[in-house]
């Protein structure tokens, strides 16, 4: 095999004697190891594939032991980890698909373009099953507000995701946004898809048939993203703005054609396999498929479409350059393919073979650059236990007491101050720069406790949410994994639908530290058995470790995507109070938890001690209970009780439905404790008074705790405790501390 390399490329001796691999992430037994499966030292292009293929980002290697942990499996999946994305059946040969990503290191030194090429990434990852993209969310963390640079990210990672989203065509319609210091200088920028499907349209990144093309669609490569996947699996120093060059460019005008022309070839139905040129784009495209083949592949890469003159193999087979596809089709459907790309005016190029040998062969003018075995690409890469150790700040918060506060006399500015915080207001000034209403399928808008997007032609829908806590996995990583999957089965619920399944992205820091390890096996263990009890499986999702800034490492963030079924649309739900004379209940139990809240942040300025307790077969039950009253209909709004508890929860309900309630409520908890403990498996509710006694009679019946706390009435929030008054303010200044917080720092 040809060793010559570019002029500016050392060979394989020099790659050897330098150790320039260690440069792309491959450790000294990585290393020893490449050199066995190919028998003899890797020359620039191969160590560069295999370093991007063998990262964490690729790889898994040293999270797949724990990925193993999670229920893949139910009734309704009818595709699993593994693909571009999962499926989930809802019936009437429909399926949805669904997945969440990270571009979290490209977003920290180009946000706009970080985060819109985030986009276009999860929506080729949809696409390339078959499915049509139908709703985008995002979960994003940034530091507190009050920095220059903080909100130079903000704005332009927000800018850049409306910038993708909006000139594609599809709506963003749910996320949520979080400001804390431990994302200073690591932005966690988390993007997420959902998709339908026809059962029979089904796609899987398989090279399959011995003798059939390969082709490549999509605009030409260019030099951008070059080792993007490694870039993604280190920390981030001060070099890190060096490497802006590992950040792609994207262009959703692009996308669009790409998207349609696949979906039109799909239809006619003559793929044999399909997937995007997601991370290590050419390399990771065409091992994976030739993997889940069984099969070899060569890439004749002088076909490759390239935007710049003199690209090596290595810089071809490593772009990252966006919206690119890869295909094969037998050779009888070449024309029909070529056809449906050039109406659309698209590149299709063919550019390699499927083979019988298990081999990636690249062949550059006329010479094989590249031969490697496929399995020891994609399958043999090195999977890693590290070593887990109890964090000293865990053990230290076990005897913290979050109750020794000084009691809040004044509820009423208590309320404002937390209403006020940056991760508790409205986010409109985030989701109004997207179009959310595009596609004209939106049934709810962001704001409320999910999205709601109906499937045409039926009188079914899909709520989706995104959710973490990263204080509550902090301070107890298993508890906090329950949380998380928990409250986004609470939001989902409260939307009127029954929780499908859940995607994943695994936000932490440095898996080679011990107590960083350690928090990743706890949380995922708390995830896990969250989605076991709740019938929950993960279907998919991502991993991004090494988020960390000068500080330390980030609040492990394991970002819960989920997708739930509206049934019947008329059981479409959303939080705000309907109209006077409504009655409000509460349904859970309420007690003085304060470890991880939003009031011990914002009110007492410490995050100490442990988070809320949660008993996943209460939970279970509280949202078997309210999905059958509000499918009953005896339920006229719906709230989950999270960041700031019950007195966010009533302001919010209040704020959204535009009018005033009076609550009384009976506790032996002290006032501020009762209004703002974050106690789990918590829901406020309004029925309308002739349906309140049939509620409170099925809740009484299925053993849900539930208290009538008060009646939707007038123009002011007024809480009682006890009978006696310990808040009272008007709806519309509540509305304005909590809606002017973010235009204000943003200015």
């Amino acid at each position: 095999m040809s060793q010559q390399v570019s002029a500016k490329e050392p060979n394989a001796e020099q790659i050897a004697e330098q150790k320039i691999y260690k440069q792309m992430g491959v450790s000294d037994s990585e290393y020893e190891l490449i050199c066995g499966f190919l028998g003899r030292k890797p020359n620039y292009t191969e160590i560069g594939v295999f370093s991007v293929m063998w990262s964490e980002h690729c790889a898994y290697k040293n999270s797949k032991p724990l990925l193993r942990r999670f229920p893949t499996s139910g009734p309704r999946v009818l595709m699993g980890p593994g693909e571009g994305a999962g499926i989930v059946d809802i019936g009437d040969n429909q399926a949805v698909v669904f997945k969440i990503e990270s571009h979290n290191h490209p977003s920290a030194v180009e946000p706009y373009q970080g985060a819109a090429t985030g986009v276009g990434g999860i929506i080729r990852d949809i696409f390339s099953m078959g499915a049509r993209p139908v709703a985008l969310l995002n979960s994003l963390r940034f530091g507190k507000l009050e920095s220059e640079r903080v909100k130079y990210l903000f704005e332009h990672v927000v800018s850049g995701i409306a910038g993708y989203g909006n000139c594609i065509g599809i709506p963003t319609v749910g996320g949520e946004v979080v400001f804390d210091e431990s994302y200073e200088g690591n932005p966690l920028v988390n993007a997420m898809c959902v998709g339908l499907i026809d059962h029979d349209k089904i796609q899987r990144g398989v090279a399959k048939g011995v003798g059939n093309p390969v082709f490549y669609v999509g605009p030409p490569t260019g030099r951008d993203g070059i080792h993007g996947a490694t870039f993604a699996s280190e920390e981030l120093t001060e070099e890190s703005e060096a490497k802006r060059t590992a950040v792609q460019v994207g262009d959703p005008f692009m996308e669009k054609l790409v998207m349609e022309a696949c979906l039109e070839l799909i239809d006619s139905g003559i793929v044999l396999g399909i997937q995007d040129m997601g991370a290590a784009g050419l390399t990771c495209s065409s091992a994976e498929m030739a993997s889940k083949a069984g099969n070899g592949l060569e890439l004749y890469l002088d076909e490759v479409p390239q935007r710049e003159e003199g690209m090596t193999a290595y810089e071809m087979m490593l772009s990252e350059s966006q919206e690119r596809m890869l295909f094969v089709v037998e050779p009888k459907d070449e024309a029909k393919a070529r056809e449906i790309f050039e109406r659309w005016g698209v590149i299709c190029a063919k550019v390699g073979k499927v083979t019988d040998d298990g081999r990636l062969k690249l062949f550059h003018h006329g010479e094989l650059v590249g031969d490697m075995p496929v399995k020891a690409l994609v399958d043999e890469c090195p999977i890693y236990e590290k070593p887990s150790a109890v964090p000293a700040y865990y053990v230290e918060n076990e005897s913290v007491d979050t109750t020794r506060y000084e009691e809040v006399q004044d509820l009423g500015a208590a309320l404002e101050k937390v209403l006020s915080s940056p991760s508790v207001a409205s986010k409109a000034w985030v989701y109004n720069q997207y179009d959310y209403m595009v596609r004209t399928s939106t049934a709810v808008r962001p704001g409320s406790d999910a999205a709601v997007v109906t499937v045409h032609g039926t009188r079914k829908a899909l709520a989706m949410t995104t959710d973490c806590n990263g204080r509550f996995v902090y301070l107890d990583p298993e508890v906090g994994g329950r949380i998380a999957v928990s409250e986004a089965a609470r939001n989902i619920v409260c939307s009127g639908a029954e929780p499908l399944a859940i995607t994943d992205n695994l936000n932490f820091g440095s898996p080679e530290k011990p107590d960083i390890f350690w928090q990743m096996e706890r949380a995922v263990d708390g995830m896990a058995e969250a989605c076991r009890v709740l019938d929950t499986p993960v279907i998919g999702g991502n991993v991004s470790l090494y988020n960390e800034n000068a500080k330390g490492a980030i609040y492990p963030t394991p970002v819960v995507g989920m997708v739930g079924l509206v049934h019947d649309t008329d059981h479409i739900t959303t939080q705000g109070f309907k109209s006077a004379g409504d009655i409000v209940f509460l349904l859970g139990e309420t007690k003085a938890e304060l470890g991880g809240s939003e009031f011990q942040a914002v009110v007492h300025g410490v995050v100490e001690g442990r988070p809320p307790q949660l008993d996943l077969e209460v939970e279970k039950k509280l949202l078997g209970t309210v999905l059958e009253a509000i499918q009953g209909g005896l339920v006229r709004s719906a709230h989950d009780l999270s960041e700031g508890g019950l007195a966010v929860a009533l302001a919010e309900s209040c704020i959204s439905g535009g009018v005033g309630a009076k609550v009384d409520i009976t506790s032996e908890l002290r006032p501020d404790f009762m209004l703002f403990s974050e106690s789990q498996s918590r829901i406020l509710l309004s029925a309308s008074p002739e349906k309140a006694e049939a509620l409170e009679k099925l809740l009484a019946e299925r053993g849900v705790p539930a208290a009538r706390i008060g009646v939707v009435e007038g123009s002011e929030l007024n809480v009682a405790v006890n009978g006696t008054e310990v808040l009272s303010k008007p709806v519309d200044q509540l509305r304005r501390v909590w809606e002017d917080v973010i235009p204000c720092l943003m200015q």
